[in-house]
């Protein structure tokens, strides 16, 4: 899927891409709980250097950061006493929450050009930005970018169903992707969910117990076993399994 995506974001054929070498496997905590605000990923595309960034929050020194990392990256592996010639061709994709530009193209490549000719003067330097809030909601299976940034900002079911109906083999097994990661959660969740059922049962019995007080217990458990069956209908869960988990 990462071969698509990149090949996707840069135009570039897929069947080009020999090599997609991850440099920086271990993302910081902040990216990967909850609801990240940033995402960075460093990877080698063959013998490019390429930075992808997912972007949530429009901090107003955003462009200056985003060239110091390209600066960064573009140096970082040309070693004591080799030419300049080494330095590899360094792209960042900054796929973003917010509008940077004007007009309505999500996609906006920055190159280093020559004022006056628009010559191209090096072509070791390049930054793109997509705005996902200029990316349309129709999926177009013959659009493969916009598949992607789609997919990178869908947040409901009916937006990957959506994606997935489109046949196109690579998004459907993204979508898939994302329904089993949903589907592993669900399953921890309900073995929560279980877990807590029986320790509110056992303590709401050791509270009547204590207090000498039977109605205590049948007022305590039922609050909490309506509580525990609520949140279990609500993750889609039937009669029957419910009674499973109670009686089983």
């Amino acid at each position: 899927m990462l071969y698509s995506f990149v090949s996707s974001m840069l135009d570039i054929p897929l069947e080009s891409i020999s090599e997609i070498k991850i440099t920086n496997p271990e993302l910081p905590p902040e990216t990967v709980s909850g609801k990240f605000s940033r995402l960075d990923l460093n990877m080698k595309v063959d013998d490019r250097l390429v930075n992808v960034e997912i972007q949530v929050k429009n901090d107003n020194d955003y462009r200056d950061r985003t060239l110091f990392y390209w600066a960064k990256l573009y140096s970082s592996e040309l070693k004591s006493g080799e030419d300049y010639s080494e330095l590899k061709q360094t792209i960042t994709i900054n796929i973003i929450n917010f509008n940077m530009f004007g007009g309505n193209n999500y996609h906006t490549e920055v190159a280093a050009m020559i004022k006056g000719t628009n010559e191209v003067f090096s072509d070791k330097f390049s930054i793109h930005f997509f705005e996902l809030k200029k990316v349309g909601k129709k999926p177009d299976p013959n659009n493969s970018r916009e598949l992607w940034l789609q997919f990178i900002n869908a947040d409901s079911e009916e937006e990957f169903d959506m994606i997935d109906r489109t046949n196109v083999p690579i998004m459907q097994k993204a979508v898939h992707v994302i329904y089993d990661m949903s589907e592993d959660t669900k399953i921890r969740e309900i073995a929560r969910l279980r877990e807590k059922a029986l320790h509110d049962e056992a303590s709401a019995l050791k509270c009547a117990k204590d207090e000498g007080r039977a109605e205590g217990l049948a007022e305590g458990e039922a609050k909490e076993r309506s509580k525990t069956i609520e949140r279990m209908k609500a993750l889609g869960m039937t009669d029957e399994q419910i009674k499973a988990i109670y009686f089983g």
